[in-house]
């Protein structure tokens, strides 16, 4: 019997097509119905392997979920994009493939995530998500995220709110 290898590590160029594989399905499928299709496809395509492999190439920090040699999921992270705010990190963007949520593996990225801004004297985190992703929205206040701001924001024509969740 084999078994699987699962690590977390820090992206490399060559990951970029494994990272737009998986931003394309989990966006497809956690945003279907929110965000408006033709706004949704347009988001969609503009992250394909080439902008992934900029974003890496520039030093952007993503952490990789890689099972088997494959990237299944990932999470993106930095300096929190607001001036004024006690948090000093930000999860810009944490998906997994489809098959891959509910299974631990979201809260051990997350996990890599926050070790890796603390390290980096980022303390304090934010995560936004669209007010009616409930899966996001469960799966923040799972991991003892506290409701710190709402915003909205424009998706072609529409409107939607965002929350943002912080820890300390």
């Amino acid at each position: 019997m084999t078994q699987a290898a699962i690590s977390i590590r820090l992206a490399r160029t060559a990951d970029a097509a494994g990272v737009a594989a998986v931003h394309d399905a989990a966006w497809r499928e956690a945003y279907w119905g929110i965000i408006p299709g033709r706004e949704l496809e347009r988001m969609v395509q503009r992250r394909g392997p080439s902008w992934w492999r900029r974003v890496i190439d520039r030093g952007g920090r993503i952490a990789v979920l890689e099972f088997d040699d494959e990237v299944r999921g990932y999470a993106s992270y930095g300096r929190n994009r607001l001036a004024a705010s006690p948090y000093g990190g930000e999860i810009f963007e944490l998906y997994l493939a489809p098959e891959f949520q509910g299974l631990g593996f979201g809260r051990r990225l997350f996990d890599a995530a926050r070790r890796d801004l603390i390290s980096h004297r980022m303390g304090g985190l934010i995560v936004w998500s669209l007010a009616d992703n409930d899966r996001a929205i469960g799966f923040y206040r799972h991991l003892g995220g506290i409701k710190v701001r709402e915003m909205e924001e424009r998706f072609g024509g529409e409107i939607r709110q965002r929350f943002a969740f912080g820890w300390s």
